[in-house]
């Protein structure tokens, strides 16, 4: 009996160790790091960022400010960059400040070209202010063939059609405007004129309360407080890619995305962030600022 239990014994190590050997020598099973596998196929290369499409974010920058820099609605702005709330931004963010391939920004729109319509007689073409008919040529030397010539009848002609339309080409978008599209924002004199790389505007002196009227005709992108160094603001959006910045002002009375038309009221003139009663006035054509006395009229 104790025989046959040491042979079991034995046969059963024998087994558990033959089975053992053969568990160690099987090659583990690879682990694969899934969170470092590369997809499939190349990995797509970074779209290149333009300089100018962006701005980094400096100390004292607003959104509202750096929109006005770059000759942009701070709403635009907002959204190109999925900002939520305008009044948080941080120093050192990366803001576009160009739209994104794809998204068109609406300008305000420019009056098309009149088309003028002119009826001729049946017959023969009329004298007109723009359309002449005669004198044929310059002037010739008094002779009896001469005077006869002249005397005589017109010779057929072939019949031009009762109406004419005539498109006159309207005139090439001017580059910054004229004296004649704009007018004084307030009836004071000029305290601080524009100085290139100083003064980005002209003041213009007053009393509290004073009128403040719309220079040209165009959209308030803009009423508040946002920008330091302006107190209360408006700025207006105009066509060919201007806008006019009216600071300083006690009472804004235009509204955010409201039309306003040329020497309309807008607001009241103030002190607010300002050392006396004035109104800073700026034109900026794409954000880059301009002397508003070559565009302002004589006076």
């Amino acid at each position: 009996m104790a025989k046959s239990l040491s042979r079991e014994a034995i046969l059963l190590a024998v087994l558990a160790a033959a089975l053992l050997g053969g568990c160690a020598s099987r090659t583990p099973a690879p682990v694969i790091e899934r969170a470092g596998v590369p997809a499939k196929g190349p990995t797509p290369a970074a779209a290149p960022i333009k300089a100018g499409d962006y701005h980094t974010v400096k100390k004292g920058d607003t959104l509202y400010s750096i929109a006005l820099e770059h000759g942009q609605f701070y709403r635009d702005v907002a959204a190109w960059n999925n900002i939520d709330n305008p009044n948080v931004i941080k120093v050192g963010q990366l803001l576009r400040i160009a739209p994104p391939e794809g998204v068109a920004v609406v300008k305000p729109i420019v009056a098309p070209a009149s088309v003028e319509t002119r009826s001729l007689v049946t017959g023969g073409l009329a004298n007109t202010d723009t359309l002449k008919r005669e004198p044929k040529g310059g002037k010739q030397p008094y002779t009896e063939q001469a005077m006869a010539a002249l005397q005589k009848p017109d010779e057929p002609r072939l019949q031009p059609p009762a109406a004419l339309v005539k498109v006159e080409p309207g005139p090439a978008e001017p580059v910054v405007g004229n004296a004649s599209d704009w007018a004084w924002p307030s009836g004071g004199k000029v305290i601080t004129a524009y100085v290139e790389g100083g003064s980005k505007g002209v003041d213009i002196e007053g009393k509290i309360g004073d009128p403040v009227l719309a220079a040209e005709a165009g959209k308030v992108t803009y009423a508040g407080s946002g920008i330091r160094g302006y107190g209360n603001l408006l700025i207006i959006q105009h066509a060919n890619s201007l806008s006019s910045v009216y600071a300083h002002n006690s009472r804004l009375i235009a509204k955010e995305g409201q039309q306003v038309s040329k020497g309309q009221k807008i607001a009241e003139l103030g002190d607010s962030d300002a050392d006396q009663a004035k109104l800073h006035f700026e034109i900026r054509r794409q954000g880059k600022p301009l002397d508003p006395i070559k565009l302002l009229p004589p006076r």
